[in-house]
């Protein structure tokens, strides 16, 4: 996609002394008159147009998680017809999970959204190896559930309570306090056995507080098969400020918003009025959604943040981009959370866990060794080596750059992992082969990719032992196949 957005060069006219504009800014405004030292009523309109582009770009990465979590919401409701606080998303297998950005395809999924606005909302969690979190509508950890939840995968009865609502005192709760109404809530279940995560994935409960005496059956939904395809672009140009609008007139405006909330009312997006914007106005958050994307793109896949390199090489942790709580001491993160949700959708500590044998850790590559984005033409290696720190599992998935979701092949094949029966080199490394044609003798190790489409890797070692926090696990870089 190509978009035409540099503004009009001219000559800058100004009549005071001593006063030069320098010549991007001619490039990048246009026409800016003076008459007097005062700006031209022209020049006006192109300074407000900048000034409105420009906090297009800003805002659109301002707004990446409550975004993400919108477009959740819709394409939940959409695809499985799911009601907040009743009913229970299943997402399992290749076809299914499409509509996320950056999911697993080894582990079936159940999601949940909550609406608290009409009350406390309660989350009966199954005993058993699961794992996953419930985030806020900012995508904020709230808390972690299952394994690396309080509940310890024993199971557990989680309260989540909306501003200001009243705390339950019941025993044997675990209450959960929220900044917004909105909340999603999901776990993997991560038993070998598939028929065990099959019944783990269907043994949660959600139901209003005030109707825990008598509460109502969850419903366990799948996706309708016909609608996916609608919803595997993630929103662009209009449709993002459409999603953002609608989520702020739901959530309350915090106090660390507000002159970001400033700026959106000159672009037609105000909470208590409908979003109605002018030509002009659409014009500009079209301009300001496309180079606002392209900026996500560059913070996700050429990361400017520090202390995210895994060795030498270039595989970078992507989830200890952003910090779960975001809002630290002295600031709260605006980089750092465009780099993981434009990325990634949903957010759990036990993804970033600094325990060996606990959590998951997660290896994200953007670029080939020659500096070049991954090819859906070409064919490429990784070969991982000996004895992979993964007390669980390990997994490679490979994901298309325009969508975040897994490389849309006829295959349906998005991943490789240790639960797949590979062939294995001698000294007990695997080669993962990336590319159009299979490998001839490592087909069951190959991951097809699309030409025309550019793709990137992940992957994941589950429960990561030792060799990868201290990083003498040796994982090269991805490799072109000549």
């Amino acid at each position: 996609m190509k978009m035409n957005i540099a503004r009009k060069p001219s000559i800058i006219a100004d009549s005071l002394p001593g006063i030069t504009t320098p010549d991007s800014v001619k490039t990048r405004i246009g026409n800016l008159d003076f008459e007097h030292g005062v700006p031209t009523q022209e020049t006006v309109k192109n300074l407000y147009d900048e000034m409105d582009f420009q906090r297009a770009c800003q805002l659109y990465l301002w707004a990446l998680p409550i975004v993400g979590f919108e477009q959740l919401r819709v394409v939940s409701e959409a695809t499985t017809g799911a009601l907040p606080n009743r009913d229970v998303g299943v997402y399992q297998g290749y076809r299914n999970l499409l509509i996320y950005f950056t999911p697993n395809a080894t582990t079936p999924y159940s999601i949940g959204v909550l609406d608290l606005s009409k009350g406390p909302v309660v989350v009966e969690l199954p005993a058993g190896a699961i794992a996953g979190a419930a985030n806020d509508w900012w995508q904020r950890i709230i808390t972690d559930i299952g394994l690396t939840g309080p509940d310890q995968g024993k199971g557990g009865k989680y309260v989540f309570v909306g501003p200001g609502q009243e705390s339950p005192t019941a025993e044997g709760v675990l209450v959960m306090r929220v900044r917004t109404f909105g909340v999603v809530y999901f776990f993997r279940a991560l038993d070998p056995d598939p028929e065990r995560s099959a019944v783990l994935s269907r043994s949660v409960r959600i139901y209003p507080w005030a109707e825990r005496d008598n509460p109502p059956a969850t419903r366990y939904l799948t996706p309708n098969q016909d609608k996916i395809a609608k919803f595997i672009d993630p929103p662009r140009g209009m449709e993002y400020w459409e999603r953002l609008a609608a989520a702020i007139q739901r959530e309350a405006v915090e106090d660390r918003d507000r002159f970001f909330m400033a700026m959106l009312m000159p672009l037609g997006i105000e909470k208590g009025k409908p979003f109605q914007p002018d030509e002009r106005q659409k014009k500009i958050l079209t301009e300001g959604a496309f180079v606002g994307e392209a900026m996500a793109k560059a913070e996700s896949f050429d990361t400017r943040l520090t202390g995210l390199r895994y060795g030498n090489t270039l595989w970078i942790k992507p989830l200890m981009a952003m910090d779960p709580i975001q809002d630290l001491a002295n600031h709260s993160e605006l980089d750092q959370r465009a780099a993981y949700t434009y990325y990634a959708v949903m957010v759990t500590a036990g993804m970033r866990s600094d325990t060996p044998g606990t959590g998951q850790a997660y290896l994200a590559s953007f670029r080939d060794p020659e500096g070049h984005a991954f090819d859906g033409a070409q064919s490429y290696r990784l070969r991982v080596p000996p004895n992979p720190p993964a007390k669980q599992f390990w997994s490679v998935t490979l994901y298309e750059t325009a969508t975040r979701s897994f490389v849309q092949n006829k295959e349906q094949r998005a991943d490789r992992s240790s639960r797949h029966d590979l062939v294995k080199n001698p000294d007990g490394s695997v080669d993962i082969y990336m590319g159009p044609n299979p490998p001839k003798g490592f087909e069951n190790n190959w991951i097809p990719t699309v030409p025309g489409h550019s793709w990137f890797p992940a992957l994941r070692l589950y429960a990561p032992l030792e060799p990868y926090f201290d990083q003498s696990w040796p994982l090269p870089d991805i490799q072109k196949v000549k």
